[in-house]
């Protein structure tokens, strides 16, 4: 059974270490589950959402929206990561839009369940304190480099931070679309960087993958700092 699945997963997460067998069960017996096709709109930016979100399959970004359309991507989500933290426990508006990047099986857990949770056992509450820390250090990074580097230097350490054996593959979070919005920039900036990197000798790219050809090389272009 699907719950059953969730109940094996809650039991691994950082933020409920220590809880009991049965507090798992109510919670897990609370949750709603709902399959998400490619593209919809798991939330919206601005509105308000009574959800801790856990993606069981799936893909999905989290974004920002500029009065002109354009889109910053914050983050990609990948299967077995929570999100909506702030939204849930901040009470507030949701502060981006989430959107599935292909069919994504999601686990909504309520904010009441959540919050029977933590009064029933305090020291949850600090354990939820230190992943949404870990959050706001990963946006300040993010921040950072918007800032600091240029689009070459972000580039050059998105594909440093997500190859795996030096080889990169080409899935939709990883289109030049996609990957200009998450660097802060559009896609014929992002071209002209890949024509750069590519004639120097320092990546190569096909439909398929990105291949790092020298990984030092390309660790030097990441810390060229914007001017």
């Amino acid at each position: 059974m699907q719950t059953d699945i969730l109940l094996k997963r809650l039991q691994t997460f950082e933020f409920l270490r220590g809880l009991d067998h049965e507090t798992l069960v109510t919670l897990a017996k609370s949750a709603v589950w709902k399959v998400f096709a490619p593209d919809a709109v798991v939330f919206w930016e601005g509105d308000t959402e009574t959800n801790l979100y856990y993606l069981q399959y799936g893909s999905l970004k989290v974004l920002k929206t500029s009065p002109d359309g354009r889109e910053q991507v914050l983050r990609f989500l990948d299967a077995g990561e929570i999100f909506n933290e702030i939204g849930v426990f901040a009470k507030r508006a949701n502060p981006a839009t989430a959107i599935a990047l292909e069919e994504s099986g999601v686990w909504l857990l309520p904010r009441q369940a959540l919050e029977d949770i933590l009064l029933a056992h305090p020291r949850t509450a600090l354990q939820i304190m230190e992943s949404m820390a870990d959050r706001f250090i990963s946006l300040v990074a993010l921040t950072a480099d918007l800032s600091l580097r240029t689009v070459e230097a972000r580039f050059a350490k998105l594909l440093l931070e997500q190859a795996e054996g030096g080889v990169i593959e080409r899935r939709r979070r990883t289109n030049q679309t996609e990957m200009a919005a998450h660097l802060g920039t559009v896609p014929d900036v992002l071209s002209r960087v890949i024509r750069e990197l590519t004639k120097v000798g320092l990546i190569e790219m096909d439909k398929q993958h990105i291949r790092i050809l020298d990984p030092a090389g390309l660790a030097e272009r990441a810390k060229i700092q914007g001017k």
